[in-house]
């Protein structure tokens, strides 16, 4: 069976798979990712960890700790808590990064974590940014992380695959963070949500690493779970750099880097790991690099965007402009912002405020003049790390006030008052809008219009190896469908956010308040047993994990929508509760019950043939993506958790043994 590159990388990683196995997209598997990053919210997965009954981490060379989320804030109660995460690192082997050393996803990248051809993931949804460097980076939940330090492993889902392919040559000016917003507003329609991309064409050799970088990590805000750029000599060259920067670092010049090294070297200089001739893929997306000009997103979304002539005539004045954070920090772009301004001074009444990527990044910034370059035109410095980008620490955007980053994320009220507008562009665009004081660009000549396309490809169905059913997970199940007939249902309406911290809430008060916030009457109307089925994007919105345990608790069997946020799939299925992606049947749903109803008792009964995976309902048969052992393990344990502590128990008797 030919693969492409993401399950080629997949099958490297899965573990349990039965004799002469090949991963597709679809399976649920079980995976021994090579790294798993875990940031400040480290305090949050010790505590999972230690909940499950561990008390070591089964491969300490796996996690990495690096903080960066609130370095700016010196109170004794956070200094307390990063003293608690370094002395459990310490206490464990595991490697750390202090406050100050940088942003967690840089490092992975600096130190080589995230290595061509792996599987590296991260409790925090810019993982994605690893794909600029042939890794397959990925987000997991904290539940994940905590399990992956017990055991090693967690589980995965191999999402549909779009293949991006990257024509032509990007004029100059036009950067990679040009090119993730494009893409991000022309394709605005969920086109890419929960899939997982692979970057290819003449285009990718254009494209620097540090670009690559920028669009790798953005597909996040596309709605992508991964973005994977091939490995070519661009890649094999920036590794060879990094070897030599290490070697200029280190202390003990004569040693080899652990992951940096001639092998490594070697090994990428080999044959390189590529998709087969006949791969498939859920679609191609096709952008011409020549056709991108220079673009503004927002406010409040990268969804809309708009070229520099268009974003000048409007004449927005700014308050505050950022150059910070993991996508646009790097050395290449304070070089580009020190470009514009040189000899230049920042507007009376505008901040602007610049944070290296890391230590590293801000150390060569230093030494090529263009951090001062910065701080001299009246540039606010702060520390390597995370900050305004996430709403932490200094600069965050008062009411009303209107700022343009360099950012990743320009939802409301991210970067501070939710009054506030927020644009998002590109280094160079970012420091002339903070020189002018209003949006502006160094070159307003663009006036191109994007030339891109998108084909759907039907899938030959190849068939995969026939579903074991594992010991008390059922064969079927059946049930009456309660149809909930909205899109995008979000996880306050599940479960509302003014329940989220209650500590002391129980299931069965979990029980009575479920969809209070979508529908008040679905109480009524659920019953124990119901099959419910939802829309599209399901379980959209925060991580709580009660939106999952709320309907389980309720007695609903199990859920089925058209897509569901991958954070919610995931926080269902670590709760032992299974969800099931099917489109054609919920779309035979919204065409069945045309109502202004919320939730409808339909008087469907379906049966769900896990052997087969084969819904029936009303006659006609509907296939899912097969229910792997790797998720029948957690709904049998009722759990992650409980699944963790099984395994812990019978490796512990093994021993014992």
């Amino acid at each position: 069976m030919s693969q492409n590159l993401i399950e080629k990388i997949v099958q490297r990683f899965a573990v349990g798979l039965t004799e002469g196995q090949i991963v597709r997209s679809g399976d649920y598997l079980s995976i021994q990712p090579a790294h798993v990053l875990t940031h400040d919210n480290t305090g949050a997965v010790m505590l999972k960890f230690r909940a499950i009954g561990a008390s070591r981490i089964a491969f300490p060379q796996q996690p990495v700790f690096a903080l960066d989320h609130n370095v700016q804030d010196k109170s004794e109660k956070n200094l307390e808590k990063y003293r608690g995460i370094e002395n459990f690192a310490r206490e464990m082997g595991v490697d750390f990064y202090p406050a100050g050393r940088g942003i967690g996803h840089q490092i992975m990248c600096e130190e080589g974590y995230a290595l061509p051809g792996t599987l590296v993931v991260a409790s925090d949804s810019h993982a994605n940014m690893y794909g600029a460097l042939g890794a397959l980076g990925t987000p997991v939940v904290r539940s994940d992380a905590a399990a992956l330090w017990a055991t090693g492993r967690t589980w995965w889902q191999i999402p549909p695959v779009t293949k991006v392919v990257l024509e032509g040559s990007p004029k100059p000016g036009v950067t990679g963070k040009d090119i993730i917003l494009t893409l991000c507003g022309f394709f605005r329609n969920d086109e890419v949500l929960n899939h997982a991309l692979e970057f290819s064409g003449a285009g990718v050799s254009m494209l620097s690493i540090d670009d690559r970088l920028t669009i790798a990590n953005m597909t996040t805000e596309w709605g992508a779970l991964a973005g994977v750029f091939p490995v070519d000599e661009r890649t094999i060259t920036w590794f060879r750099w990094r070897k030599t920067q290490i070697k200029k670092c280190s202390s003990a010049p004569g040693a080899d880097h652990m992951r940096i090294n001639a092998a490594l070297l070697k090994s990428l200089e080999s044959v390189p790991l590529t998709p087969d001739p006949k791969a498939e893929y859920a679609q191609t997306i096709t952008l011409d690099l020549s056709s991108v000009q220079p673009v503004v997103t927002g406010p409040d979304t990268v969804k809309t965007f708009q070229g520099i002539p268009l974003a000048i005539s409007e004449n927005v004045k700014i308050n505050k402009a950022y150059l910070v954070s993991c996508v646009n920090s790097r050395t290449s772009d304070l070089a580009a912002a020190a470009a514009v301004v040189k000899d230049r001074k920042v507007a009376p009444g505008v901040e602007f405020y610049i944070a290296a990527a890391s230590s590293e990044v801000q150390r060569e910034s230093e030494t090529k003049g263009d951090w001062q370059t910065l701080c001299e035109a009246g540039a606010i410095p702060l520390p390597p790390g995370c900050g305004p980008c996430i709403g932490l620490g200094a600069g965050l955007l008062d009411e009303n006030e209107v700022g343009i980053s360099a950012t990743n994320r320009n939802f409301k009220g991210r970067m501070g008052a939710k009054s506030a507008r927020a644009y998002l562009a590109s280094p160079a665009t970012v420091a002339a809008s903070a020189v002018a004081g209003r949006i502006t660009a160094p070159d307003n000549r663009f006036t191109k219009k994007v030339r891109a396309k998108r084909e759907i490809h039907a899938q030959s169905g190849q068939a995969g190896p026939s579903v074991s059913i594992l010991d008390g997970f059922p064969d079927s199940l059946t049930g009456e469908a309660l149809f909930c007939t909205r899109d995008n249902l979000n996880t306050d309406g599940i479960f509302p956010g003014k329940y989220t911290y209650i500590d002391d809430f129980p299931p069965e008060r979990q029980a009575e308040v479920v969809m209070e916030n979508y529908d008040p009457q679905f109480v009524h109307l659920a019953a124990e047993g119901d099959i419910m089925v939802g829309g599209y994007n399901f379980g959209t919105g925060s991580s709580r994990e009660q939106a999952a345990t709320a309907l389980k608790y309720k007695g609903i069997r199990l859920v089925i929508a058209a897509s569901f946020s991958e954070t919610f799939k995931r926080n269902a299925i670590n709760n032992g509760f299974l969800v099931i992606s099917q489109q054609k049947l919920v779309e035979k749903m919204k065409s069945s019950f045309h109502t202004d109803s919320l939730t409808v008792r339909t008087g469907w009964i379906m049966r769900i043939d896990f052997a087969r995976s084969i819904i029936t309902a009303e006659g006609k048969a509907y296939a899912f993506d097969p229910v792997g052992t790797a998720a029948q393990e957690l709904i049998i344990a009722e759990g992650l958790g409980n699944w963790v502590s099984k395994t812990l128990n019978v490796n512990d008797n093994t021993k014992e043994t």
